[in-house]
């Protein structure tokens, strides 16, 4: 068991420390970028990912000797050599949810694949499309959004920007309240390619949205075939004034598959943003989850729960940058770690001299399950203003001997009495995501988990 906490404050509050910095031309990156270049075409999108092309071009991908990274190896990532392929839709599963099951987009290894989409039941004043399928007053409007995020030249953002070819784009309109979840699938999983998700997500002022962000691979939540792909991705959400996105962000990719990812998020005066994230699936894992508040009396409500087993090993990077008074946050996320495997959780949370009267609070619960788990967790403060009320913590822990015999002692085994406990861990995450039927799946999901309740 290796535990470490590290309380410490961080030496700035730049969103952009996630960025790798810029050396000497890294071949495997050029490699990569290579294989995810578009076509050219005339127009804006050409002149965004040339622009982000260059920038990765004198990037490198980012070594444990960078602190950002300290506890995620890459290098098992640099050996592999990937490329973009087209899949055949026919052979596909995936989970549809009854509450989206007409207001639902579906990518393959990032393209867009019309056959498995449904948008028919949506009210006016909300677009849900792919970027290609939108109007040219649509597109313009894009522009102003896509790719325009802080944090923007950090390096698998930079190189999903290169790749651009299409998105998912919801776009709500002012005072639109949508009461219908929308889901976004995206599927991956031929051997060694390498696809990049993108999705942009704009909340006019006043309007409200539910969405359903799902990464699985192409056998279905099972994560049954075991086949080496990288996922890169990257979503981007624009809250207006007075605006409130609920989004629930689920990863279960395949055993063996990479995935890193980045959700950028912007919000403006007086909006709430809730964040459910959910990390099952892949080898080794990312997201960097990134929050700027662009405006006074901001809401932002982060939940995680991370499970893994075997010789896994998901990193969980968040920066939240209160700017503004009167901001409010509340971040709880949870690790379950059974085997060998290895959970990173590092939060930041930004207070700066002008944001006064900032309410703060950061937790991060573990539980191990094996004695050859490991957590690695560093809460962070940056705070200089003087009036406010800020938080954070971190704990590790086992299943008590004395909670196990407590519930044997009522007929229940050892082992179905772990389960009992796991699950009542994971739920109260879980619980909190607004859609029942994925609620539902998350928790069977968890049921099923076997391997998590063996040492």
């Amino acid at each position: 068991m290796s535990i470490q906490v590290s309380p410490s404050p961080i030496p700035n509050s730049n969103l952009v420390s996630l960025t790798s910095p810029l050396l000497d031309k890294d071949t495997y990156l050029t490699e990569l970028l290579n294989q995810v270049t578009a076509p050219k075409t005339e127009g804006w999108l050409q002149q965004l990912r040339q622009s982000a092309a260059s920038w990765v071009r004198h990037s490198t991908i980012p070594t444990t000797r960078e602190e950002e990274w300290r506890f995620t190896d890459l290098s098992s990532l640099r050996k592999l050599q990937f490329n973009v392929e087209t899949v055949n839709y026919a052979s596909l599963e995936f989970d549809i949810l009854p509450e989206a099951a007409n207001s639902r987009l579906v990518f393959v290894n990032g393209v867009f694949a019309p056959e498995l989409s449904a948008v028919s039941d949506l009210p006016d004043g909300i677009v849900v499309s792919n970027l290609a399928g939108l109007s040219a007053v649509e597109q313009q409007a894009v522009q102003q959004y896509l790719a325009q995020a802080e944090g923007a030249q950090e390096v698998f953002t930079a190189l999903n920007t290169a790749g651009i070819t299409d998105a998912a784009v919801v776009w709500v309109k002012k005072n639109v309240v949508v009461e219908t979840p929308i889901h976004l699938v995206f599927i991956s999983g031929e051997t060694l390619t390498i696809s990049q998700p993108r999705c942009l997500v704009v909340a006019e002022s006043g309007s409200q949205v539910t969405l359903v962000e799902e990464y699985t691979n192409r056998e279905g939540a099972k994560g049954a075939k075991e086949e080496v792909y990288l996922t890169n991705a990257v979503t981007e959400v624009w809250v207006g004034d007075n605006a409130e996105v609920s989004h629930t962000r689920v990863e279960w990719e395949g055993a063996e598959a990479f995935h890193i990812g980045k959700t950028a998020i912007a919000q403006a005066r007086d909006s709430r943003y809730t964040c459910h994230a959910i990390t099952l699936g892949a080898k080794l894992s990312r997201h960097n989850l990134e929050i700027l508040q662009t405006g006074e009396q901001t809401q932002t409500t982060l939940n995680g729960l991370t499970i893994i087993s075997g010789k896994q090993l998901s990193d969980t990077h968040s920066a939240i940058a209160l700017n503004y008074p009167h901001g409010t946050s509340d971040q709880l996320h949870k690790c379950i770690v059974g085997d060998r495997a290895h959970a990173v959780f590092n939060g930041k949370v930004f207070v700066p001299k002008r944001a006064q009267l900032t309410n703060a609070a950061q937790l991060n619960r573990n539980l191990l399950l094996s004695s050859k788990a490991r957590v690695d967790t560093k809460p962070q403060l940056e705070i200089t203003a003087d009036n406010v009320k800020c938080a954070h913590g971190a704990t590790v822990s086992q299943l008590e001997d004395d909670e196990i015999f407590y519930l044997q002692s009522r007929g229940i085994d050892e082992n179905d009495a772990r389960k009992l406990l796991i699950n009542a861990f994971a739920a109260e995450v879980i619980n909190k995501i607004p859609v029942p039927s994925l609620r539902e799946i998350l928790l069977n999901t968890v049921n099923n988990l076997k391997s998590l309740t063996n040492d």
